[in-house]
């Protein structure tokens, strides 16, 4: 692992540890925020089979938890690209439900909330790209196409020896 990933997954990870936490001490307060957009999508992930508790306060605490543990995984190394990939997950409905700027009739708050928005935006770039992060190896892609041509040059070869 290099110094740069080093240093930059943990703090990347950072935000989310911190955030969490929050949300989990002001539970209410969050639920409160969550519920426009958690009264919206928990009925269409459950109708796509998922089991979602519907109760913005128990979806807060889950997607507190997942922050955290996925943070954390993040932050020591541990299963990095998937764990940039539930962080970028999880901060998607974060940011809908937290920053509503758009509703927002104060123009300082509408400000504000449009900075913490985009802020998150940029976040979710960043896990994107440590979510695919393969650390100069060969991604899964990669080592699939060279395995199938590996495979078909094999499966020659034999044809031609058997032919021969």
């Amino acid at each position: 692992m290099t110094v740069s990933r080093l240093i930059a997954r943990p703090m990347l990870a950072s935000i989310f540890v911190v955030g969490a936490t929050t949300a989990l001490k002001n539970t209410a307060g969050s639920a409160g925020k969550a519920d426009p957009v958690t009264s919206r999508l928990v009925p269409l992930a459950q109708k796509a089979g998922i089991p979602l508790p519907s109760d913005p306060e128990t979806l807060v605490k889950l997607n507190a938890g997942v922050q955290i543990g996925a943070g954390l995984a993040l932050a020591t190394g541990r299963l990095p690209r998937l764990s940039a990939a539930v962080l970028a997950a999880s901060l998607v409905p974060t940011t809908a439900a937290g920053h509503r700027f758009w509703e927002s009739d104060d123009e300082a708050t509408r400000t504000q909330q449009r900075l913490h928005f985009f802020k998150n935006v940029a976040l979710v770039g960043g896990l994107i790209i440590a979510a695919g992060d393969t650390e100069g190896r060969p991604g899964v892609a990669w080592r699939a196409r060279h395995a199938a041509k590996d495979a078909r040059r094999e499966a020659k070869l034999l044809k031609a020896k058997v032919a021969s």
